[in-house]
């Protein structure tokens, strides 16, 4: 049976420091409530202000390029996805039982008919 003095020791650490954090959610020097973070968002999507009318929104480097890739990857996966030949193990066996059905056919066929007498 293992010890129970890690886990005790270990437990005494943790509610040390869970409590010393507790403690200190009543301060106010917080990271996230230090002047210059709001407290709560304003209310416009991604916490951007709108431009004044008139003005479109510039840009930024990284846009451009994620916008083609992402629009060449949709059509590549699209017209990929859509021309891979069809492997599956149902179309396989489907076109075997064709094939089957069609040899005994032609066999049923070039066989002599019996009722010429």
């Amino acid at each position: 049976m293992p010890s129970v003095k890690p886990f005790s020791a270990a437990a005494g650490m943790l509610r040390s420091r869970l409590t010393s954090t507790l403690r200190q959610r009543g301060d106010a020097t917080n990271r996230w409530t230090t002047p210059g973070h709001q407290e709560r968002p304003n209310g416009y999507f991604l916490n951007r202000t709108p431009l004044p009318p008139g003005q479109s929104r510039k840009w930024e480097d990284w846009e451009l390029p994620c916008y083609v890739t992402s629009f060449l990857t949709i059509v590549i996966l699209g017209v990929g996805l859509n021309a891979k030949p069809d492997l599956t193990l149902e179309t396989w066996a489907h076109q075997k039982a064709l094939e089957r059905l069609e040899a005994q056919q032609q066999i049923i066929a070039s066989a002599p008919s019996d009722e010429s007498d």
